[in-house]
């Protein structure tokens, strides 16, 4: 009986050891593809988000200021990865055009 139960135990153990290697090969095979795919972007970049016109309390600084104000916020914007460096350079052309 002691044999029976030990053949029993062995067998189980075979058989989850296999189900355990089965599951890793695919999740493996699964890893392999997609490394060997391209990735495509999942998310559409959100466009550019104009500069907002000046609050009237920021209205009474000088325009110098509101220019240096509104170029830090661009380089903000383009540190945090929101714009592009293309996208902050044109920004900034455009704020300097205008004075």
């Amino acid at each position: 009986m002691g044999l029976l139960r030990t053949a029993a135990r062995a067998a189980v153990a075979a058989s989850v050891v296999g189900n355990v290697q089965r599951r890793q090969q695919t999740r493996w095979a699964a890893q392999d593809a997609a490394r060997a795919q391209p990735v495509a972007p999942t998310h559409e970049v959100p466009p550019a988000p104009m500069p907002q016109a000046p609050p009237p309390a920021a209205a009474a600084q000088s325009g110098t200021q509101v220019m240096i104000d509104q170029l830090t916020k661009l380089g903000q914007l383009r540190d945090a990865g929101v714009l592009t460096p293309e996208e902050f350079e044109t920004q900034k052309q455009r704020l300097l055009a205008a004075d």
